[in-house]
């Protein structure tokens, strides 16, 4: 049987993990399994003050894909998955994932790919913002 994508989202508003949680929720689960991506206050040795992230059109599309991919593991029951977009604050989230499974190991497993997956195929650009008033773009995908 193959898992189903409960919800995707790229969009500017506020990222909410309950709700995520609630999305994949099935009599089935035994594990469901949450990320939370957040704006830390450091990039490679630097104080980061704030930062944005942009996205390209098709970013939708694509994190639809990653989790379709995603659902179709066999242990995999269900999948949702958001990313923010705009500017964010540090403390604030920028990634939400939820997969629920029978069993905890496999959600762990699943959960990681999603997230791993998103990072790297996301068409989405992070403008960081520095404590000595330098800026650098960071190319996401």
């Amino acid at each position: 049987m193959t898992g189903r994508v409960a919800y995707t989202s790229v969009s500017g508003e506020e990222l909410d993990l309950a709700a995520h949680e609630t999305a994949v929720g099935d009599p089935r689960a035994g594990a469901v399994v949450t990320f939370q991506g957040v704006v830390r206050d450091h990039d490679h040795g630097r104080r980061v003050t704030r930062l944005a992230y942009e996205g390209h059109p098709s970013a939708d599309r694509v994190l639809a894909e990653v989790a379709a991919e995603i659902a179709t593991d066999p242990a995999v029951i269900s999948v949702a998955v958001s990313h923010r977009v705009g500017p964010l604050e540090v403390g604030e989230v920028a990634l939400v994932a939820a997969v629920s499974t029978a069993h905890r190991a496999a959600g762990f497993a699943a959960c990681a790919r999603l997230v791993d997956e998103a990072k790297a195929r996301l068409p989405i650009w992070k403008h960081q913002h520095f404590a000595d008033g330098t800026d650098e773009w960071v190319n996401c995908p």
